[in-house]
C-alpha cells in the first residue's frame, strides 16, 4: 500500500469512527421504544429533517450512478433524470409534506407509510398494512443492494480489492450502524452525511472543471461525440461484447440517436417517484412542527439541485478528461471515483470517498429501517401478534434487518450490475406502488379503501409487467416503467373509490379536520 492510498484510508476511517460516534450518542435513546427507533418521537428539526431526507433519497447513485450515465451517453438522460428529480422534490415538499405530517398525527399517530395508510381508511383486517410492508420489503431490498453495489465498486476502484469481499464488508457496516441507533441516529448522521456529499460533488467538479482548462476546452471535446452534448439526442457508443471499442486511443462512437418528446417524458417522470418512496415520506412524519417545513423545503432543493448538476458536470467533463479509461456502462459509474483520486490531494480524496460512504450508509440504513418497520411493526405487530410488546417488535426487527442485509448480498454479488439500473427499477416500484395512493388519500375525500387496495396492487404488479414484459418490445414501450404504472395506478384507484361505497362518516370528518389545519 502506498503513501497516498495510507492518506485516503485514514479519512475514510477517521468519517466512519464519527458515524459510528453519532449510532452511539443516540442508541440509549432510540432502543427507549419502538416509536423512538422508527421515527425519533417526531423531534426533528428543519435542518436534519431536510438534508437526511435528501441524503436517505439519493444513495451512491448520485456519486457514482448518474455520473456514470453522464460520461457514458452523454447530457440527455442524466439532465432529463436530475431536472424531474429537482421538480419532483420542490413539488413534494410543497404540498404533501405538511398535509402528511398533519394527517399521520391526527390518523392513530401513524409512525410507519403502511401505518398511515391503514390507520387513514380506518380497516379491521389490515389489508393495506400487509400489502404495503411486502411491497415495501421486496423494493427496499433491491434498493439496499444497489448501495451494496457500490461500496463493493468504490473499494475495487480504489484499492484493487476483490469486489464481493469489499461489498460483504460495507453491508456488515451498514447493518451494525442500523441496529445500533435506529431512525435518530439515520437521520443525525444523514444530516452529517449530506454536508459531505454536497462537499464531495461541488469538490470533484471543480477540480476537475479547471483541469479540463473551464468551459470552452470541455465544450469543445464533448461536441465532437454525436449527440453527447444534446438535449434531444443521445450518444451511442459502439459496443463489441458490451464494450467500447477504441482506436488509436480514440474511443468510437455511432451516429447520434434520438431523444424524442416521449423518451423526454418518460425521463422526467423520474419526479413521480418522490410521492412514494417511504424513505422520504417518514422525514415529512417525523417534524417537530409542521410550521418548520417551509424552511426544510428551501434547504431541500437548494441542496438537490446543486448536488445533481454537479454531479451530471462529472460525468461530462470525465469523458473530456478520460475518453478511453472506463468501457463499459458499468465501469463508467467510477467516474468520479477516478476524477477523485487522481486530481484531488490524498486526504481531501479520502473526504471525497467518504461522501460515496456517506450516500451509501446514508441510503441504506434508510431502506434497511423502513423494511424492517414495515414486516416488525406493520405485519408482525399489526396483524400477526398484535398483543406482540415493544421488546418483541424489537427483536423481530433485528432479525428480519439480518434476512434483508444477506438478501441483499446475495443480489449485489454481480460485480457487472449497473446501480442506475437497479435503482431506477426500485425508484419505480415504490412510485408507482405508493405514490398514487400518498396523493389521493391526502386530498381526495372520495378514496375508499377499496380504490387504495386495487391501486397499489395495479401499480407495483405493472413495474414488473412492464419492465420485464413489455419494455423488451421497444418504440413506446421503451419509456420508464415509473410512467405507465403510475397512471394506471392513478386510474384504478379513481374507478374502483367511485365504484364501491363512500367512505364512512368518521372518515371523512377525519379528512375535513386535516384540511382545516394550518
Amino acid at each position: 500500500m502506498n503513501k497516498d492510498s495510507l492518506q485516503i484510508i485514514i479519512s475514510m476511517c477517521s468519517y466512519l469512527i464519527l458515524v459510528i460516534g453519532i449510532g452511539l450518542y443516540y442508541a440509549k435513546r432510540a432502543n427507549e421504544s419502538s416509536k423512538n427507533y422508527f421515527i425519533g418521537g417526531r423531534t426533528l428539526g428543519p435542518w436534519i429533517t431536510a438534508l437526511s431526507a435528501e441524503a436517505s433519497d439519493m444513495s451512491g447513485w448520485l456519486l457514482m450512478g448518474l455520473p456514470g450515465v453522464a460520461y457514458f451517453y452523454g447530457l440527455s438522460d442524466a439532465i432529463w433524470t436530475a431536472i424531474g428529480l429537482s421538480v419532483g422534490t420542490y413539488i413534494c415538499w410543497l404540498y404533501l409534506a405538511k398535509r402528511l405530517r398533519n394527517y399521520s398525527h391526527v390518523a392513530g399517530d401513524s409512525i410507519t407509510i403502511p401505518d398511515y395508510l391503514s390507520n387513514r381508511f380506518k380497516e379491521n383486517k389490515k389489508v393495506i398494512m400487509t400489502i404495503a410492508a411486502l411491497f415495501i420489503l421486496i423494493f427496499f431490498t433491491v434498493y439496499a443492494s444497489s448501495c451494496f453495489v457500490t461500496v463493493g465498486k468504490l473499494f475495487s476502484t480504489l484499492f484493487g480489492l476483490n469486489y464481493q469481499l469489499m461489498m460483504i464488508a460495507g453491508a456488515l457496516f451498514v447493518l451494525f450502524y442500523t441496529v445500533l441507533g435506529g431512525f435518530l441516529a439515520e437521520s443525525a448522521s444523514d444530516f452529517l452525511q449530506a454536508l459531505v456529499m454536497i462537499f464531495a460533488l461541488v469538490a470533484a467538479f471543480i477540480v476537475s472543471f479547471v483541469t479540463a482548462g473551464g468551459i470552452k476546452p470541455v465544450l469543445d471535446n464533448i461536441r465532437e461525440i454525436p449527440g453527447f452534448f444534446e438535449f434531444f439526442g443521445i450518444a451511442q457508443p459502439t459496443l463489441k461484447d458490451g464494450v467500447q471499442e477504441v482506436v488509436n486511443g480514440k474511443p468510437l462512437f455511432g451516429s447520434a440517436g434520438k431523444y424524442g418528446f416521449l423518451t423526454v417524458i418518460s425521463t422526467l417522470s423520474w419526479g413521480l417517484g418522490y410521492f412514494g418512496m417511504p424513505h422520504f415520506l417518514i422525514r415529512f412524519m417525523a417534524i417537530r412542527d409542521a410550521e418548520e417545513i417551509k424552511k426544510s423545503r428551501r434547504i431541500a432543493i437548494i441542496w438537490c439541485v446543486i448536488s445533481l448538476m454537479a454531479a451530471v458536470g462529472i460525468g461530462l467533463i470525465g469523458r473530456a478528461l478520460y475518453p478511453a479509461e472506463l468501457l463499459t456502462q458499468s465501469t463508467a459509474e467510477r467516474i468520479f471515483v477516478v476524477i477523485s483520486c487522481n486530481l484531488l490531494p490524498p486526504l481531501f480524496a479520502g473526504i471525497v470517498m467518504a461522501g460515496i460512504l456517506a450516500a451509501t450508509i446514508s441510503s441504506s440504513d434508510s431502506y434497511l429501517l423502513i423494511a424492517t418497520s414495515a414486516i416488525s411493526k406493520n405485519l408482525f405487530q399489526g396483524v400477526i401478534k398484535k398483543d406482540a410488546t415493544d421488546r418483541q417488535v424489537m427483536l423481530v426487527s433485528r432479525i428480519i434487518l439480518l434476512l434483508i442485509a444477506v438478501v441483499g448480498i446475495i443480489i449485489a454479488l454481480d460485480e457487472n450490475s449497473v446501480i442506475f439500473k437497479v435503482v431506477s427499477f426500485a425508484w419505480a416500484g415504490f412510485g408507482a406502488t405508493f405514490g398514487p395512493i400518498m396523493i389521493l388519500s391526502l386530498f381526495w375525500k372520495r378514496t375508499t379503501q377499496a380504490g387504495a387496495i386495487a391501486g397499489m396492487i395495479s401499480g407495483g404488479v405493472m413495474v414488473f409487467v412492464w419492465n420485464l414484459l413489455l419494455k423488451p418490445l421497444g418504440g413506446v414501450f421503451g419509456i420508464y416503467e415509473l410512467l405507465p404504472a403510475f397512471v394506471i395506478s392513478c386510474i384504478v384507484i379513481v374507478i374502483v373509490s367511485l365504484l364501491s361505497g363512500e367512505p364512512s362518516r368518521e372518515i371523512q370528518e377525519e379528512f375535513e379536520k386535516v384540511k382545516a389545519m394550518k
